[in-house]
């Protein structure tokens, strides 16, 4: 019983391909190349959610630019444009957006604090973070010129007063708190930062060194966001860490994962990765973890649910395309699988059909493990029959007790 679950595929035909996917809490947020902003609320049961109305001036009558990046938290969503526009919405208020802000060039990373109402991006050399004041009307609380293009961008949760990121530009780690001056957190001259991610006093990384030439392998990195001290370099990997979730995990722990195919579960007491599991084909794109179990998404598009305490798999999933978003609670599970080509073969605005294929488009999964609701309606009624009843028609399975409660 543990297993059972009920499937069901978020499907948006008329928004053409997949660009990007965020969650929070259940609620997704999708982008698509026709440029439209679709949300789903996976807690209720008919998935129904508005679509989000992107601003439009009065001579936009051509295609819309294509969504570069989306993210949504408890009360806000946002959607970066591939033409430098930024849009958030407020979840209570309805579809139309209620700040709206334009950058030169084209976004590279976008960000949303988990909690309020903070936002963040970068775009060429630049990173703007805006938020409303105290009556409400939304401003640049800070705006910070870097010497090299963002990679990744992160708000630090739970800070009181103005909001804090921390950015990683190629090789360097910028503290960029509002109304000061930015911070270098770290800095290697060669060894770029291949992901981040931030908790409230920390922030964990992962660099990519010289590894053939100085024998010194790639390392997670974890940082003291207060005093700016390393306190730990954790793994050795060949591979390139590609993504790490310390935000999301319990308390002292890590999980990453790996070009090399392994995901790696990290006690930050400690340097050496409590298990290491075979995961993946390509190589790790997604991963996060909680008290027992660990999910992880590959480059190949599958999803893996994994026992850390006996490091066996306990199930997966296929789709074509990358897992590039995957979030899960204690009965549900939310992966997104999104195509590298946006612009397939066979799509395009000049022939009949309007829609991608079906198999170039991406796909969004929410599973739902509520065992006890679900246990009693996806068992067959021979299989949930008792002793007492009558002989029934056994279906062609063949059961060797037909009639035991299962």
């Amino acid at each position: 019983q543990n297993r059972i679950g009920a499937v069901s595929q978020l499907q948006y035909e008329l928004g053409k391909v997949l660009c990007d996917v965020h969650s929070w809490d259940g609620v997704v947020i999708a982008g698509y190349t026709s440029g439209e902003v679709r949300l789903w609320d996976t807690r209720t049961w008919d998935y129904t959610a508005p679509i989000l109305d992107a601003v439009h001036g009065p001579g936009d009558a051509g295609p819309q630019p294509h969504v570069s990046f989306v993210r949504i938290n408890s009360s806000l969503a946002a959607a970066a444009y591939e033409d430098g526009t930024i849009s958030v919405w407020s979840l209570l208020l309805g579809r139309e957006p209620i700040h709206h802000y334009q950058h030169n060039q084209r976004v590279q990373a976008l960000a949303l604090a988990s909690e309020g109402a903070t936002v963040a991006t970068a775009s060429g050399f630049q990173v703007k973070v805006e938020s409303p004041n105290d009556r409400g009307a939304w401003q640049t609380a800070g705006s910070f010129e870097i010497q090299k293009l963002v990679n990744f961008l992160n708000v630090v949760p739970d800070v009181a007063g103005s909001p804090v990121t921390v950015a990683a530009a190629e090789d360097i780690v910028y503290l960029l708190k509002a109304e000061a001056p930015g911070r270098v957190l770290h800095s290697v001259y060669g060894q770029p930062v291949t992901c981040l991610d931030v908790s409230a006093q920390e922030a964990a990384f992962g660099v990519r060194t010289f590894g053939w030439l100085l024998n010194e392998p790639n390392q997670i990195l974890l940082y003291n966001l207060e005093t700016s001290q390393c306190l730990r370099k954790m793994g050795s990997s060949i591979g390139d860490f590609t993504c790490v979730n310390l935000h999301n995990s319990p308390p002292n722990m890590l999980v990453t994962g790996n070009k090399d195919r392994r995901v790696r579960v990290f006690d930050l007491r400690r340097s050496q990765s409590l298990c290491s599991l075979y995961a993946h084909q390509l190589g790790v794109t997604a991963v996060q973890m909680d008290d027992w179990k660990v999910v992880s998404g590959g480059e190949e598009g599958l999803v893996c649910v994994w026992d850390q305490r006996m490091g066996t798999k306990l199930w997966e999933m296929h789709a074509r395309h990358p897992v590039r978003h995957l979030w899960f609670n204690s009965h549900s599970l939310i992966t997104a699988n999104i195509p590298e080509d946006k612009a397939p073969r066979g799509a395009t605005i000049l022939e009949d059909d309007f829609t991608a294929h079906r198999k170039h488009r991406g796909s969004i999964y929410a599973y739902e493990f509520w065992v006890d609701h679900l246990a009693a309606e996806s068992v067959l009624p021979i299989c949930r029959s008792s002793y007492q009843e009558a002989t029934g028609y056994n279906y062609n399975i063949g059961l060797a007790v037909p009639y035991d409660s299962i």
